[in-house]
């Protein structure tokens, strides 16, 4: 199960995705082909209701296509069983998402901390790596903050130190910057942008921001559950 092109993070062959309700089919994604390189931030952008999230949440084996085919970091995961796929997403994947998803209970240091606690990483060596990856981002004086004390833009420095968590050989952000005002966003943007030159891993950005344009290698449009322009 590989992919025919190794430099390849994720690769889709004739994918297609339709809803059922009761007898009602509604079709979302059309045939879609996608490629992806690795070390690459890539953007998935068009309106509302032509298949972005939809997609994303295909690329990273939270869905189920109805056809076709998903290749990532070589692998087809539409072959693999729940608990495969699962361990493969802890393993090799990062998520950051639009409405942060932080525990509101547990401070940022620990947000963090339980992301690796998840991995299997022990306590201690988990805290120390939480805490690393927190100054990172900027945040090393927010630690034992709660998300109710942070502004929006630290919260989602939060969220992406926590998908860092592991060393993730992908990133998947949804909307990363739709709820940040002009400064949080640039700085969510830089931080991403460094991700993926630095530490060589693959973002891919479902976002209406055309902030974001700029550090991007390649952008994608979708419209009515088509690729417009790739």
């Amino acid at each position: 199960m590989t992919s025919s092109v190794p430099s390849l993070a994720i690769a889709t062959t004739d994918l297609t995705m339709v809803y059922q309700s009761g007898h009602q089919l509604t079709p979302v994604l059309h045939g879609i082909n996608l490629s992806i390189q690795t070390g690459h931030i890539h953007l998935l952008m068009g309106p509302s209701g032509s298949g972005k999230t939809t997609l994303l949440s295909i690329l990273a084996g939270i869905l189920t296509p109805t056809s076709g085919k998903v290749f990532v970091l070589g692998q087809d995961i539409t072959q693999m069983k729940k608990n495969e796929l699962a361990r493969f997403r802890l393993n090799n994947i990062g998520f950051v998402f639009q409405s942060f998803n932080l525990f509101p209970a547990l401070t940022a240091l620990e947000n963090v901390e339980i992301a690796f606690n998840l991995k299997g990483v022990a306590t201690k060596d988990a805290k120390v790596r939480a805490a690393k990856l927190l100054d990172e981002v900027g945040l090393g004086d927010r630690l034992n903050f709660l998300p109710q004390n942070l502004s929006g833009g630290q919260k989602q420095r939060v969220a992406i130190a926590r998908a860092l968590a592991g060393d993730p050989k992908i990133i998947f952000a949804d909307e990363p910057t739709a709820s940040l005002d002009s400064q949080s966003g640039q700085q969510v943007i830089k931080i991403l942008y460094k991700l993926a030159k630095q530490k060589g891993c693959t973002v891919m950005i479902v976002t209406h921001d055309p902030r974001i344009i700029p550090i991007a290698d390649r952008t994608t449009k979708i419209e009515d559950g088509r690729i417009q322009t790739d």
